[in-house]
């Protein structure tokens, strides 16, 4: 498989200053280039960016999937298997879990280390990790 280029993400956030600590501090993505209304990010190799939007929180919606209500809309990485059983470590206890570290699709094509949780401005993230990495795209 050849690298991938990075992806870019836009999106709002209530408070540049709790997106810094949460991004920046808990998840550890180094800071780039910034604005009073925005901050760059090094999301796991892509860029995302902060947009300052005080007045809105992200729509609610959810999926079933697996039998999970997955929050729609979200992003998220797909990590090495030790590089997210190191962030699901490091995250407990510090942020409320939408659905909690757990492994799911459990013997099929698309077995998958997942959880989700929000940010502080409410913005849904999910991290996961694939027990192949090659089957990422695998149909079940």
């Amino acid at each position: 498989m050849t690298a991938l280029p990075p992806f870019h993400l836009a999106f709002p956030v209530h408070d540049l200053d709790a997106a810094r600590a949460f991004y920046g501090g808990l998840l550890g993505c180094p800071e780039g280039r910034s604005a009073a209304e925005w901050i760059d990010f090094d999301f796991f190799g892509h860029q995302i960016v902060a947009h300052l939007d005080p007045a809105g929180p992200p729509r609610r919606a959810h999926n079933p999937v697996d039998g999970h209500d997955v929050p729609v809309p979200h992003f998220g990485a797909v990590l090495p298997m030790a590089d997210w059983r190191a962030l699901a470590d490091r995250l407990a206890g510090a942020v409320d879990f939408v659905i909690e570290p757990t492994v799911r699709f459990e013997g099929l094509p698309g077995e998958q280390a997942t959880m989700f949780f929000l940010d502080p401005s409410g913005n849904a993230l999910e991290i996961k990790a694939m027990a192949d990495p090659a089957r990422l795209f695998a149909r079940q």
